[in-house]
This record gives C-alpha cells, structure tokens and sequence, in this order.
C-alpha cells in the first residue's frame, strides 16, 4: 500500500503569497499621501510661507491651491492662489510669481 503525503512548504513565502504581499504594501504606500495631505492647511504650514516665496516652495508646503486667478498686467503679473477647507481659507498673492502677501482665518 502506497502512502500519499502532502508536502508543505515551510521555508520561504510562495510565490503567490509574496506578489499579494507587495500588492498590498503599493497599495498602502499609495494611499499614505492622500490621508497626510487632508490636513495640509493648517496655521503650523500657513506660518512658514514667507515674502518672497516662489508658487512652488509653497505648493510644497500648503499643496495645491482650491483655486487660482491671474491677472497679466503690462508691468506685473498678480496670481492669487485661495486655500479652503472648511470654513477656513487661506489667500496667498503673488506679484510676478513671489508671494507679496497672505491672509488667513485660522486661529490657533
């Protein structure tokens, strides 16, 4: 009489559970930047953009903007970049594309 017996592997993980495994790590590392940039605005962020900040030194900190509008004058371009979220906004102007002002309803 022959005896059947199943082999079990034991060592490292199969081939199957290791593409569901980094299937599932992309997966979570894809969705970390979305949770952390909800709570991008804030008074912490607000606070470090400063006079004389390219659009793109604040995109990196505040992301970016709900809204946006460009005047094109003959001796300056005004861009005026709005952040809401929630009741909150924040109002960042830039004159030929350096922060030359900004406002904010945050409080502490």
């Amino acid at each position: 009489m022959m005896r059947m017996t199943t082999m079990r592997r034991t060592g490292p993980m199969t081939p199957m559970f290791r593409t569901a495994s980094l299937l599932m790590l992309m997966l979570a590392l894809m969705l970390v930047p979305v949770g952390c940039s909800s709570k991008r605005i804030t008074k912490v962020n607000v606070d470090q953009v400063a006079e004389g900040m390219s659009k793109k030194q604040v995109e990196s900190i505040l992301g970016p903007p709900t809204s946006l509008t460009t005047e094109d004058f003959v001796i300056m371009k005004k861009t005026t970049y709005v952040y809401r979220q929630g009741k909150d906004t924040v109002t960042i102007v830039f004159k030929d594309d350096k922060v030359q002002s900004k406002d904010s309803t945050l409080s502490d």
